[in-house]
């Protein structure tokens, strides 16, 4: 056990922990919150794994990107501040029973995984094959995804003015 490990451990737990509060919270800020401290796991994930390229993104476009969205998206609609009634306390119990048990099988899938020992040609891989890659051979994906993220905040906006016209 290194240190690579136990911080891998503990941004995998900070990851699923967020994803479980995210379905376990009520106020939907609060899940926006929860999701982009799993987004900030996830990013820290990369940079263990070396591909800090795929990390600063990832903290730019999820994290920041998505979640500003989502918050924009939640402030400018109107929603009723509403307490869920009828709340379980036994889901919490069988949400961490659950965590637990995926815990438990991830952690013996990973020590009965035989790992090899090689280690893959990071030559080839680099930020400029990334780029080229992007924005040649998937330029079209790439503007599609921004332009499906222009038109949510502009329908946000138009969901906006019509409930406040009202």
């Amino acid at each position: 056990m290194n240190g690579e490990f136990i911080a891998f451990l503990i941004l995998s737990i900070m990851a699923i922990g967020g994803a479980v509060f995210m379905l376990n919270f009520v106020r939907v800020v609060h899940m926006v919150l929860s999701l982009a401290f799993t987004m900030l796991s996830i990013a820290g994930i990369y940079v263990l794994l070396n591909a800090e390229f795929l990390a600063a993104i990832q903290v730019l476009i999820y994290t920041g990107a998505v979640s500003i969205l989502m918050l924009f998206g939640i402030m400018l609609t109107r929603h009723r501040d509403q307490e869920a009634e009828g709340v379980r306390p036994w889901h919490k119990f069988f949400s961490f029973v659950g965590v637990a048990a995926f815990l438990g099988i991830l952690l013996h899938t990973l020590y009965r995984t035989p790992f090899t020992e090689e280690t893959a040609d990071v030559g080839r891989f680099s930020v400029d094959w990334l780029g080229e890659t992007v924005f040649k051979q998937y330029v079209i994906p790439f503007e599609a995804v921004s332009v499906l993220l222009l038109v949510a905040l502009v329908g946000a906006v138009i969901l906006a003015r019509k409930e406040s016209k009202s």
